[in-house]
């Protein structure tokens, strides 16, 4: 698969080519091109990641855990496939490959639902990927894009029965009107309204570092820093290096009163809780460790949160306390990614608590069964 996308590239950013222009026509905004745009590096970084799946252990099959009862019966816990999982999805062609991937490797076939806007993208990659299954001896349905209006989205949704598993990965409204109209078992992926706190104790040079790092390495994706919580005691040393730092990355910075009351180039919030997906940044002071995770607990949507800090209490502290499906110590939240964390890639980031959280990849896209073995034990 990854050698026939390398071999389909010309086509596939021909036709992504199509879909930007006519994302700019009709108005897209910038975060949205952002994720809508491949280029020879994001193309080659699809491969890789493939090509990093195949490498990697296939989980179909693997004990999970296993015992031997009193009686001398085995139990054996081991992974399975879904069957088949369908993908819903918004302007990501790059989600195609990954989705594709990770159901083969994972033994699902996949239904790719992508977004209108991401159409041509989507068919140039999921034809190469098709090609690739052929070459291989596999059959070329076990990863099939589905086009057609909403009514496919909602048949789909209602295909119990036939579809094993939804997974939806976009915005706040796709994922919430998946999980709601949805007869089929959801994996819930969320947004990403993600925080660093910089606590007394940090070194300053490095949480800059990581702030502008998390914020501006790729401003448009859901591990990117949308809030930062500079602690009381340094607030006044702190923030108006934040200001000189995210300023001349183009940064506009928007605050609570005593952020704003620190610098002036810092203007009131509108509000805490959504996403910008662009090179903007909430500012906020709060008083310690203990209010930046009552501070997180109202307003993060359980992504990813980050402490820089060299208190070891506070450290424990946050990472204990904080409820997020990963919490980060001294390091940049942009590494929340399933290729960063070593799986070859991912299907999405899941922030719910049932079944998977964090990271989707190759082990949550199977389930178990138990395999119980004897030589004629009965029970009395």
């Amino acid at each position: 698969m990854a050698d026939a996308l390398e071999a389909a590239r010309d086509d596939v950013l021909s036709a992504n080519s199509e879909d930007v222009s006519r994302g700019r026509d009709t108005g897209m905004d910038d975060a949205l091109i952002d994720r809508l745009t491949l280029d020879d590096g994001r193309l080659q970084a699809m491969a890789d990641g493939l090509r990093g799946l195949a490498g990697l252990d296939d989980p179909v099959g693997q004990t999970v855990r296993g015992w031997r009862l009193p009686s001398g019966v085995k139990v054996e816990q081991v992974r399975v496939p879904f069957g088949v999982i369908g993908m819903i999805y918004e302007a990501r062609p790059n989600v195609t490959a990954d989705a594709a991937g990770i159901c083969l490797k994972s033994g699902n076939a996949a239904l790719l639902r992508g977004s209108s806007s991401a159409l041509e993208s989507n068919r140039a990659i999921t034809s190469a990927l098709r090609t690739g299954l052929e070459t291989s001896g596999l059959p070329a349905d076990a990863v099939q894009l589905v086009e057609g209006g909403h009514e496919v989205t909602d048949e789909m949704m209602r295909a119990r029965g036939l579809v094993d598993l939804l997974i939806p990965r976009g915005g706040a409204s796709l994922i919430q009107s998946v999980v709601k109209g949805a007869q089929v078992p959801v994996i819930e992926t969320g947004v990403g309204n993600c925080h660093l706190f910089i606590d007394e104790s940090a070194d300053i040079d490095m949480a800059l570092r990581i702030a502008l790092n998390a914020k501006t390495q790729r401003p448009s994706v859901c591990n990117a820093l949308e809030t930062l919580l500079v602690h009381r005691a340094v607030a006044d040393t702190v923030v108006p290096q934040v200001a000189d730092a995210m300023t001349e990355a183009g940064v506009k910075l928007h605050g609570d009163s005593a952020a704003c009351a620190i610098d002036t180039r810092i203007t009131p919030a509108d509000g805490w809780d959504d996403e910008f997906l662009s090179l903007d940044l909430r500012v906020a002071v709060v008083s310690d460790v203990t209010a930046a995770i009552a501070f997180i607990g109202a307003h993060g949507s359980g992504h990813s949160e980050t402490i820089v800090t060299n208190d070891v209490t506070n450290q424990r502290r946050f990472t204990s306390s904080v409820d997020a499906a990963c919490v980060l110590v001294n390091t940049s939240s942009r590494f929340v990614d399933g290729g960063e964390f070593g799986f070859g890639a991912e299907i999405g980031i899941s922030t719910q608590k049932l079944h998977a959280r964090g990271p989707l990849a190759l082990p949550e896209m199977t389930t178990t069964k138990y395999i119980v073995t004897g030589d004629g034990q009965i029970r009395a």
